[in-house]
């Protein structure tokens, strides 16, 4: 079912705006979604916030999916090459790279380790990533798979860090918690877990499917579980959200699936959180300086992402 909303979309024009604030877009409190520990809240965009100023772009996962775009090792010493991977574009459109995804295969598993833009230019292009997989460094390169999106607790420490000591500590503590034993410490192997991949299941079909009935005016949403917002993502258009919306519920049902708790956060938290995130451009710069970012591309806001 990948991809269900992405492949439509592709060829159509991309509608943007310049901001991604209350002028924009609101917090949709009454069409909130809940399974188990886990509650999603739909971020709408405005009527008449059109601002069809960028063309098409693809997601990673649909340029990977539709063979556009094609990723391998830039070299074979791990000294100097771990922290980057090609990514050659093979289409006539631009790909849009978040960090926080996971490629798993070649010589070892790698995260994205920035927002980043991927133009048409016929040439190799190098996109900076951070290991997953502490313990792999193989002679031999191993097919590439795109691998969804990383959960927001590893999201964060990417973030907020980039620092690959605290990346690879924050897997393992992961993987102890969830009584994972893996002989490389990838961070993906979670999803040989069976009884983790059914329960994950379980929530990512529950919420996949409320998005699916609901209309397309949805260019994000906020995740609350126990009592903490555990991450927010909105796009500046439409066919962007839904292009990344598969692979982003992956990685926040996985975080429900091992960090949740029965939501206790109230009303009043979450509104105050979301206006500090969208009341006005200086509010949302001085929020993210220390609780998310900002990825912005022609002086246009293109992501925001928080944790």
């Amino acid at each position: 079912m990948k991809f269900l909303f992405s492949i439509i979309l592709i060829f159509s024009g991309v509608v943007c705006y310049a901001q991604i604030t209350y002028e924009t877009v609101y917090v949709d409190y009454d069409s909130a979604w809940q399974y188990k520990n886990l509650k999603i809240v739909p971020i709408r965009v405005k009527k008449g916030a059109h601002n069809p100023a960028m063309p098409g772009i693809l997601s990673l996962s649909q340029a990977l999916k539709l063979g556009f775009a094609t990723v391998s090792e830039r070299g074979t010493a791990s000294t100097e090459n771990v922290h980057f991977l090609r990514i050659d574009n093979h289409s006539d459109k631009s790909i849009y790279i978040s960090s926080g995804e996971v490629i798993a295969g070649g010589r070892q598993d790698r995260m994205i380790a920035r927002d980043t833009i991927l133009v048409p230019t016929g040439k190799d292009q190098y996109v900076p990533v951070m290991c997953v997989e502490e313990g792999r460094w193989s002679d031999k390169e191993k097919k590439f798979m795109y691998s969804d999106f990383a959960n927001p607790h590893l999201r964060k420490v990417l973030d907020q860090n980039k620092n690959q000591v605290l990346i690879w500590k924050e897997i393992n503590n992961q993987l102890e918690l969830g009584g994972i034993k893996s002989k490389t410490l990838a961070y993906l192997s979670r999803n040989i877990d069976k009884k983790m991949t059914l329960i994950n299941d379980e929530y990512y079909n529950f919420f996949l499917d409320k998005f699916r009935k609901t209309d397309s005016s949805v260019v994000g949403f906020v995740a609350i579980s126990g009592d903490r917002v555990i991450g927010s993502d909105i796009f500046s258009s439409k066919n962007l959200f839904y292009s990344q919306l598969e692979p982003l519920l992956k990685g926040y049902t996985d975080d429900a699936v091992l960090f949740g708790a029965p939501i206790t956060l109230t009303d009043k938290f979450l509104h105050e959180y979301m206006d500090k995130l969208l009341k006005d451009e200086k509010s949302q710069e001085e929020f993210v300086k220390y609780n998310g970012k900002i990825f912005r591309q022609g002086g246009e806001v293109m992501h925001v992402n928080t944790f």
